[in-house]
């Protein structure tokens, strides 16, 4: 049976990985950890504020790690040695197949923090070949999910998508976007990371 470790911070993806895990990859065993207190100590202080309470979190894991948090994703990728297993940041997947796409992306993202880490790992997979990266952070939409208007939330992701002109790809940076997919309007490809994350996570 395969087995994955999934580290959150917000306690609503568990369901969403729950989902996906039943439509593709029934059988496997899915390990859920959640803390919001990293995001929150990540936004104010900066990813490298969270290492020693990864580590201490992840200590002993005997399974794969995925993490699904964008601003914390490459703090912890950068712990698998230490921790003995494999650690990979849910949007490593997508932003592959984004630089695969073509050279100007957009990355939207509703927490600023977000966006560097997102910028930097596209550039990283890029590997050398030219991108143009523009960011666009979400107004007001982190703050409705924090709220519990997702409708609300999704709505804003949508509208932003929508506005995006000049790339050949977009990346939604977070796994919270994903669900304002259907509501987008683009003709530009929209690229999430639950479904891209989880297969990769699983070794799909």
């Amino acid at each position: 049976m395969r087995r994955l470790t999934l580290l959150h911070t917000s306690p609503v993806h568990v369901p969403v990985f729950d989902a996906l895990r039943d439509q593709d990859h029934p059988g496997a065993a899915l390990r859920h950890l959640v803390a919001p207190e990293l995001l929150d100590r990540a936004r104010a202080l900066g990813p490298g504020a969270v290492v020693a309470d990864l580590v201490a979190r992840l200590d002993g894991a005997e399974d794969p790690v995925l993490v699904t948090c964008s601003t914390i994703g490459a703090v912890a990728e950068s712990l698998a040695p230490a921790l003995g297993v494999p650690v990979l940041r849910v949007d490593r997947p997508m932003a592959a197949e984004a630089v695969r796409i073509g050279p100007r992306i957009a990355v939207l993202a509703t927490v600023e923090s977000t966006l560097a880490p997102t910028v930097e790992l596209l550039t990283e997979v890029a590997a050398g070949r030219p991108v143009s990266v523009r960011t666009h952070l979400v107004d007001g939409a982190w703050a409705l999910f924090e709220a519990g208007d997702d409708a609300g939330s999704r709505a804003a992701v949508a509208a932003a998508a929508d506005a995006v002109s000049d790339a050949d790809v977009i990346v939604l940076a977070q796994v919270s976007m994903a669900g304002a997919v259907p509501l987008v309007r683009t003709r530009l490809p929209v690229l999430t990371s639950p479904r891209r994350g989880l297969a990769a996570g699983l070794g799909a």
